[in-house]
């Protein structure tokens, strides 16, 4: 069977892969090269870094350029597979394509339908996900189910390790799908409605969504903040100090990275990535210690408050619940673990996060 495929990220290249071991992958479809990192260089996707390597003819023209069809009929295309690849296909795309186009998708459809499945799952707290291989159609990600598998999530993953691990279990579901559709045994299963209308869909998350929010309880901003990493990074704002009587908000806040800068930088608190942090028990040994030590009395805290100790930084949510932060990168710095941070940010005792 000839075969069109179709993806861009990295997440798409161990399905490329396997394909094009059991099929004749006539072309690898994929998006043009793109301005990527602080160098602002262009860099090719990693789709056809992999196509390249492996002799795959690379197309990275539109769908909807007039001559895509024309290119799609002298391949001669089958059957298209498609695994993360970023654009919307029109019927007339979907028609040229005989046997039809079949997406790998990182949910238990009809679940979390959409852009980004894996991060909703994480950020809902779901307890499994998916993988679901289905025939292209014109609706948001409900065509019909060739074959489907659900996958627990186990551990506290990132949106990224979890991705990852889809993305190397998915290849073989693919190619199982494929080899039905190409034999003609493939059964075509419906998509169920969803009740749950915000669970089907799987909204993108912005960089707003991904600002941390400490007035929730821990165990619900670790799951946040688990799904917005690697991509768009959780965040919050570092104030150095307490507000203070009478002051307007915007001059109560002393900017930990400029403390020997001006003082309009003073007052002016700065972004902090948060890349890896830990719910702590509200009665862990060490957190207690140091509460104790410190003399420090929880229920006069706000949420975000700092508990600095020489190995730690907990910071405090609602419910009077506690984050670690394990690993931070402050503005204009490299990751480094949250202590270090602490020790050079020189905060004072009543710095809090926002």
């Amino acid at each position: 069977m000839r075969i069109l495929f179709a993806g861009t990220p990295q997440v798409a290249v161990p399905s490329l892969e396997a394909v094009a071991e059991h099929f004749d992958v006539v072309a690898a479809l994929t998006r043009p090269d793109a301005v990527r990192g602080r160098g602002r260089k262009t860099e090719p996707s990693p789709v056809k870094v992999a196509a390249q390597r492996l002799g795959i003819p690379v197309l990275e023209m539109s769908p909807k350029d007039p001559t895509f069809l024309e290119k799609v009929a002298e391949l001669g295309v089958e059957a298209a597979a498609v695994v993360a690849y970023g654009r919307i296909l029109t019927q007339k795309v979907l028609d040229a394509v005989p046997m039809g186009w079949y997406n790998l998708h990182f949910s238990e459809l009809p679940a979390w339908r959409g852009a980004a499945p894996v991060q909703r799952a994480i950020w809902n707290g779901d307890d499994t996900t998916g993988l679901t291989v289905f025939k292209i159609t014109a609706g948001m990600d409900s065509g019909p189910i060739v074959l489907q598998r659900r996958v627990p999530i186990e551990g506290r993953p990132t949106s990224g390790e979890l991705l990852e691990s889809l993305a190397h279990e998915g290849p073989e579901l693919l190619v199982k799908a494929l080899e039905k559709v190409g034999a003609g045994t493939a059964q075509f299963r419906p998509q169920p409605d969803f009740a749950d209308a915000d669970h089907a869909y799987a909204k993108k998350i912005t960089p707003l969504d991904a600002r941390a929010d400490f007035s929730l309880p821990a165990e619900i901003l670790d799951r946040r903040i688990r799904a917005c990493n690697p991509d768009p990074g959780a965040w919050c704002e570092v104030h150095a100090e307490a507000e203070h009587s009478g002051a307007d908000d915007a001059d109560s806040v002393r900017d930990i990275s400029a403390a020997h800068g001006t003082d309009s930088a003073q007052h002016a608190p700065q972004k902090m990535r948060l890349n890896a942090v830990t719910p702590v028990s509200v009665h862990a040994a060490a957190l207690d210690s140091v509460l104790e030590l410190q003399g420090i009395d929880v229920t006069e805290l706000r949420p975000g408050a700092l508990i600095v100790s020489k190995k730690h930084v907990w910071v405090l949510c609602g419910g009077d619940t506690f984050l670690e932060l394990n690993n931070v990168t402050a503005q204009g710095k490299k990751p480094m673990p949250a202590a270090d941070w602490a020790r050079g940010a020189r905060l004072d005792e009543d710095a809090y996060l926002g």
